[in-house]
């Protein structure tokens, strides 16, 4: 149990700007006083039905609803967390998944490997080399659709998750609002959210929303693409949501980015496409594949801090 230190986490920040505070107290709220380890109203994504499951990073119902014009049917479910972390925990932790092949621009999955424990068939890791973007501190939407059709030829008999970062941050169309700022006396840097939440930088809601919705609108035509040329049943969702300054509850402070553990409608609620081309493929189990996993933690933390996932 972490009440304590987290009541005292939330006065100790709540010094600097009272909504930490009232982030702390929202989160107990959310996990029943940390007795939930993950939102346990979200959906299981591992027993759905998918032989390719597209994750766009922190894609949010309403924006996706607005704006995509995807082939297939589309509803809303819950999601399992409102972070990736929590994500990744609530559908994979000690998983037997042999048959899946995950290819991911996010370091998350790595960096939680040993907490995970879970038997992926492979895990493509495109953030950790060639696939990592430089000038735009990302993983970008064409290189992803790349290493995906690579992995689906590559293994013709697994289920494939594809992890886009868009559209979570950094803002391809909006590098103004990419750059980070000291976080006190301490070595690190907080992003977007992080200054808004702690009023280091006032920026209107709208701006920030265009840039979000920005991302997204790269990402669609390249994922519609991958939707034609992948065969069988294809989902596209997100691993979470986003808030951008609306109300959080219980205590109704303006919430930024998509911190773990709260459950409101704008983290937890997620597009759910389904779409069909062509027959379903037949999908069998293997051992998973001998792969070398030895990537430095310094480009770990490196691709995390570009990535805004700031402790």
């Amino acid at each position: 149990m972490y009440t304590f230190s987290q009541i005292r986490k939330g006065v100790s920040l709540g010094r600097t700007n009272p909504a930490f505070f009232g982030r702390e107290f929202n989160r107990l709220y959310y996990s029943r006083l940390n007795q939930r380890e993950f939102n346990q109203e979200g959906i299981d994504v591992v027993a759905e039905d998918w032989d390719n499951l597209l994750i766009l990073d922190a894609c949010r119902y309403d924006l996706f609803a607005e704006h995509s014009t995807l082939p297939g049917r589309l509803e809303s479910r819950q999601s399992r967390g409102s972070h990736t972390v929590e994500f990744l925990r609530g559908n994979f932790t000690d998983r037997d998944l042999q048959d899946t092949v995950y290819v991911s621009a996010s370091p998350q999955l790595y960096a939680e490997r040993d907490r995970l424990r879970a038997t992926f068939h492979d895990v493509i890791h495109v953030w950790s080399e060639e696939g990592w973007d430089q000038t735009h501190g990302t993983v970008l939407p064409e290189t992803m659709a790349e290493y995906a059709l690579r992995a689906s030829e590559a293994y013709p008999e697994k289920r494939i998750i594809v992890h886009f970062m868009q559209p979570h941050y950094p803002f391809i169309g909006s590098p103004e609002l990419n750059a980070r700022s000291p976080f006190e006396s301490k070595d690190k840097k907080l992003d977007i959210w992080a200054e808004l939440m702690t009023r280091k930088r006032t920026v209107d809601p709208e701006v920030v929303w265009e840039a979000y919705r920005d991302n997204l609108l790269l990402a669609l035509p390249v994922v519609e693409e991958l939707m034609q040329s992948l065969p069988g049943r294809t989902v596209v969702t997100s691993d979470h949501g986003n808030m951008i300054g609306e109300r959080s509850f219980p205590v109704p402070i303006r919430e930024w980015g998509h911190p773990p553990g709260i459950y409101t409608k704008e983290l937890v609620t997620v597009p759910w496409l389904v779409f069909d081309n062509g027959q379903r493929r037949t999908i069998t189990s293997g051992s998973p594949v001998d792969v070398d996993e030895g990537i430095s933690s310094d480009v770990v933390t490196d691709r995390l801090a570009n990535l805004g996932y700031v402790e």
